[in-house]
C-alpha cells in the first residue's frame, strides 16, 4: 500500500465502478484529478493544508481544519450515496418505529437519486436552523434520476420519503398542510393570515416515514379500519395499533402500567366525567392486557364507518370530494402505474389531477367538462412514474395517504435500517434513553 502505483490502481479501480454506478461517463475525466494526486503531483488539491519544512513545527489548528474539510466531503458523499440519518417527528408510527428513534436510512436498497439541487449546505435538507431560508441555490437544478438499487419498494416496507404536499408552506404554520388551509379557508385568506408561501422543489420538502401498504398497480380498501389490499387482508403486524374508548369503574390506570404496553401516556388522558379514557391507542397485545384490567369495564374501538355526513369530513381525506370514504371505510382505490393509461373522466379526474399536474410536471387545465394537457385536449393519461400508497402504524392517529393521496417513485428517499438512538421527550435524561432500541435493526416484521 506504500507503493503509489498500488493506491492509485485501487482508487482509479473503485472511482470506474461509481462512475458505471452513476451513469455520467464525463466523470471519468476525474481519473485524471487522481492520477496527479497519487502520481505527478503537480496540482495542490488540498491547497488549505500547509506544507511544512523539515523540521518546522507542525500547526495543529490546520490539522484539524484538514480533517474537518475530509471529513465533511466523506460523510456528504455517504449521505447523498448510501446512508443518512432521520429522526421520528411524531407518533404516527407507534408502537413501530417511536417518536425520538434516530435513524440510519439505507439509500442502497431502492437506488439512492442523484441530487436534483447539487449546489447546497452539507448535513442540512431544506433550511438553516432555525430559520426558513433555503439552504441549497435554487437555480441550479437537474432532472430526477435514481441509480440502481437492489430492490424497488415492496408491499408493507417501511420507507422515508418526501412529503408530497410539501412543496408550498406557510411561513407561520411550516409544520401545517398548506391545502388542508387552501381547502377549509380559501386560499386568499390562507396566505393573507398564515404566510407568505414558500415554495420548495420535491427533494427539498420534509421527510416522512410511514409503512407502503400498496404499491403501483395495486387496489387498496380499507374495512373496518383494516388494510386490504387486491382482496387480502394486510397481515397483522405487531406495532399496529388502533384507537379504543376505554370505560373504568371510575378510577385511573397506572401511567407506568400503560408506559410498559407502549400506550404514549401523553396522548391518553382520563376523564373523570366518562369516567375512563375516550381515546387510548393500543396495539394486539395492548389491548388484550387493558381488557383484563379489573377496573375496565369496557373497551370498545373507534371506528369510522358509514357515509361522510359533510363537507368538512369530505375536505379532509383524498380525493376531497364526496366519495363517501372515511379514515376506517376507505376505496376501493386503484394505485397508478407507469406505463398505465387510464381513461380521464369527471368522476375520477381529483385522483388524478395532481399528479398530471404536479408530480409529472403538464400544463393541465379542465375547462368546459373538458381535459387539457400541454395545451391538446385528452380523454386519458399514461403516468411516467409508479405511486404508492403510505399509512403510519398508528392507524388512528397518522396523516398519510388517505389525507393527502398518492407517493410518486421520484419521492422516495429510502429505507428505515437501524435505530442508532432513541429517547422518550417526555422523561429527564438520563431515564429517556431507550437502552433497548439502540442499534436495533428495523425490520419490516414486528
Amino acid at each position: 500500500m506504500k507503493n503509489r502505483w498500488v493506491r492509485f490502481s485501487i482508487w482509479a479501480v473503485l472511482y470506474v465502478l461509481w462512475v458505471i454506478w452513476l451513469g455520467n461517463f464525463w466523470w471519468l475525466l476525474g481519473l485524471a484529478v487522481l492520477f496527479d494526486i497519487f502520481i505527478t503531483k503537480k496540482v495542490r488539491w488540498n491547497f488549505w493544508k500547509k506544507r511544512y519544512k523539515e523540521g518546522e513545527k507542525h500547526s495543529a489548528w490546520n490539522e484539524w481544519l484538514d480533517d474537518i474539510i475530509f471529513a465533511i466531503i466523506f460523510v456528504t458523499f455517504l449521505n447523498i450515496f448510501f446512508f443518512q440519518s432521520f429522526k421520528i417527528p411524531s407518533s404516527s408510527m407507534e408502537n413501530s418505529l417511536m417518536t425520538g428513534d434516530f435513524l440510519f436510512v439505507d439509500k442502497l436498497t431502492y437506488g439512492p437519486r442523484v441530487p436534483e439541487h447539487p449546489i447546497s449546505m452539507p448535513f442540512m435538507h431544506n433550511v438553516f436552523p432555525g430559520s426558513l431560508k433555503p439552504c441549497y441555490v435554487e437555480g441550479v437544478k437537474v432532472k430526477y434520476r435514481r441509480l440502481k438499487g437492489f430492490s424497488s419498494v415492496k408491499r408493507d416496507d417501511y420507507v422515508v420519503f418526501n412529503f408530497p404536499h410539501g412543496d408550498s408552506v406557510l411561513t407561520r404554520l411550516p409544520a401545517d398542510d398548506y391545502y388542508t388551509h387552501v381547502r377549509f379557508n380559501g386560499r386568499e385568506y390562507t396566505e393573507r393570515t398564515y404566510g407568505p408561501v414558500l415554495y420548495r422543489p420535491a427533494d427539498k420538502t420534509d421527510h416522512y416515514v410511514k409503512r407502503c401498504v400498496a404499491v403501483a398497480g395495486d387496489t387498496l380498501r380499507v374495512l373496518d379500519g383494516e388494510v386490504w389490499v387486491n382482496g387480502s387482508k394486510q397481515k397483522d403486524y405487531k406495532g399496529i395499533q388502533y384507537s379504543y374508548t376505554v370505560v373504568t369503574d371510575g378510577s385511573s390506570i397506572n401511567p407506568k402500567f400503560l408506559s410498559d404496553i407502549g400506550v404514549n401516556v401523553a396522548e391518553s388522558w382520563f376523564s373523570a366525567s366518562m369516567p375512563g379514557y375516550p381515546t387510548m391507542f393500543l396495539t394486539a397485545e395492548g389491548l388484550q392486557k387493558v381488557k383484563n384490567l379489573k377496573n375496565v369495564v369496557s373497551v370498545t374501538p373507534n371506528i369510522e364507518v358509514g357515509p361522510q355526513e359533510d363537507r368538512q369530513e369530505a375536505l379532509m381525506l383524498f380525493p376531497f370530494t364526496a366519495t363517501g370514504w372515511t379514515r376506517d371505510d376507505y376505496g376501493p382505490l386503484w394505485i397508478p402505474k407507469k406505463d398505465a393509461t387510464v381513461a380521464l373522466t369527471a368522476d375520477n379526474i381529483d385522483l388524478y389531477r395532481r399528479i398530471i399536474d404536479v408530480y409529472e410536471d403538464n400544463d393541465f387545465e379542465e375547462k368546459d367538462g373538458k381535459f387539457f394537457i400541454n395545451g391538446e385536449e385528452t380523454d386519458s393519461y399514461t403516468f411516467k412514474y409508479d405511486y404508492y400508497f403510505m399509512m403510519g402504524d398508528n392507524r388512528h392517529n397518522s396523516l398519510d395517504s388517505r389525507y393527502w393521496g398518492f407517493v410518486p417513485e421520484t419521492h422516495i428517499v429510502g429505507k428505515p435500517s437501524v435505530i442508532w438512538f432513541s429517547a422518550d421527550a417526555n422523561k429527564p435524561f438520563p431515564g429517556n434513553i431507550r437502552w433497548n432500541r439502540l442499534l436495533k435493526i428495523v425490520l419490516k416484521q414486528k
